[in-house]
């Protein structure tokens, strides 16, 4: 006898039974040779198997059955209610991930233009429509400085950040849309203590916008001319400090950067200050990049004209040395508090060039002279001297002559600079490169190039 109800089979054939059919829970009832039971069964053939008759199976199955049917129904119900709570977080933790990876994805809004070989880090993403609520619809009370690249804005995000917005001119070519996601990822790449890094950009078809952290104190131009009580902003400790702080950001981008960058703007105006007055070195990534078997690669002279190195005035061709070049005429802001052109007007009504000034002064041993007059005579002598000498070697008219970024800094922190001042003649070798009359004056250089008028500075005073 098998004991599940729903198998279990009876077979009382040829047993003399007699009597009514008993119930018993039974798939099937065999009752074949037995007579005398035949006479009560409506059935008219006893060898018939006959269907279960009951539906009621004894009490110790019965309690099986019930028990196992509940424990069953209890298992299912908690394996589909786990299964859904299961479900339903996956779901969630799907929604935050594609959430998150969403905020810190980089697209572009010019279709089918996106470059997948180019990694654009952790760059946030603005919509246009944020930055012009930012910036009020970009009102001229926010902006913070022009050039020739754009102009700079001062916005405020819904959080309540404060950052500098870049709203890049749209008449400039920059060679479509993988070229400015090119440019875009180099700058996110150099980070620096002494470089100002990019925090987001907008791409969209007509404008292309990047966003930057809001310093505080403007642009060493700015702060050369401000004054608190009759005192400089800028005394002759933080001017120092800026030098050396200029120093290792354009060290970074030359030595240390992958690939290494030309800022070619370097000035005054273009060398932040943070809430301690620290330098940070801006506008750097509109620099175009250099490969790495090549150092002169231009298409185009950019920068400042009175900071343009004049190789690149007289060739259209640019180096880290022309970065020297412009860091040389930083000093000599930092020194006289000037602008490097248009410095000054003689008793003629003629310009006047700063580095050609500052050349004459110290040839004559008149360095006093050169200082800002806000400084009250305020400086150390000897730190003068030494800055002047650091200056005049970046500012050799042949780039051969001139020291690394690194020899600079290593100079400005009192290392090496009496060696190399002492080696050097101060004076210009009479021929450089093809050129057989080699000027004595940086006017000169300015003069003669053909490439002034075409020179564009990457940004404008702050």
């Amino acid at each position: 006898m098998n004991l599940n109800t729903k198998e279990i089979t009876e077979d009382v054939s040829y047993n003399n039974l007699s009597g009514s059919l008993p119930k018993i829970s039974a798939r099937t009832f065999k009752i074949i040779g037995n007579p005398l039971l035949c006479e009560h069964n409506s059935e008219n053939d006893c060898s018939v198997v006959n269907p279960e008759p009951l539906s009621f199976p004894p009490d110790g199955i019965t309690g099986e059955s019930s028990s196992g049917n509940k424990s069953r129904h209890l298992a299912i119900a908690l394996g589909t209610s786990f299964g859904a709570v299961l479900l339903l977080l996956v779901v969630v933790v799907l929604l935050i991930w594609w959430r998150y990876r969403k905020n810190q994805q980089i697209f572009f809004d010019v279709n089918e233009q996106y470059d997948p070989e180019v990694c654009l880090g952790h760059l946030r993403r603005f919509t246009f429509k944020e930055l012009r609520a930012a910036t009020d619809h970009f009102n001229a009370k926010n902006i913070l400085g022009k050039g020739g690249y754009g102009i700079v804005y001062k916005g405020q995000l819904t959080d309540g950040t404060i950052v500098a917005v870049k709203r890049l001119k749209d008449d400039i070519n920059f060679g479509g849309e993988i070229q400015f996601q090119t440019e875009v990822e180099t700058i996110s790449l150099a980070v620096h203590r002494n470089l100002l890094r990019l925090w987001g950009f907008c791409s969209t078809e007509n404008e292309r916008i990047l966003v930057y952290p809001f310093m505080p104190n403007g642009s060493v131009a700015s702060k050369l001319r401000d004054q608190i009580n009759g005192k400089p902003v800028l005394d002759w400790s933080r001017r120092k400090n800026i030098a050396l702080g200029t120093a290792r950001g354009l060290l970074y981008l030359h030595e240390q950067s992958d690939p290494k960058i030309i800022h070619r703007d370097v000035k005054a105006a273009n060398i932040l200050l943070d809430e301690d007055f620290e330098a940070v070195v801006g506008d750097f990534g509109l620099a175009k990049l250099l490969d790495h078997g090549d150092s002169h690669v231009t298409t185009a002279v950019r920068g400042t004209v009175g900071h343009i190195a004049p190789e690149y005035l007289s060739t259209g061709q640019s180096s880290e040395k022309t970065d020297v070049f412009g860091f040389g005429i930083l000093l000599l802001e930092l020194i006289t508090g000037q602008r490097a052109l248009d410095f000054g007007r003689t008793s003629t009504n003629q310009k006047v060039i700063m580095l050609d000034w500052v050349k004459k002064l110290r040839q004559d041993g008149k360095l006093n002279l050169m200082v800002d007059k806000s400084l009250k005579n305020n400086f150390d002598a000897a730190e003068l001297e030494e800055m002047v000498q650091v200056a005049l070697l970046c500012t050799q008219f042949n780039p051969l002559n001139r020291p690394k970024m690194s020899e600079v800094l290593r100079m400005l922190e009192g290392e090496g600079l009496v060696e190399r001042w002492e080696g050097s003649d101060n004076t210009e070798t009479p021929r450089f490169g093809a050129l057989e009359n080699f000027p004595q004056r940086y006017a000169d250089y300015i003069e003669e190039s053909s490439l002034v008028s075409e020179a564009m500075e990457l940004s404008g005073p702050r």
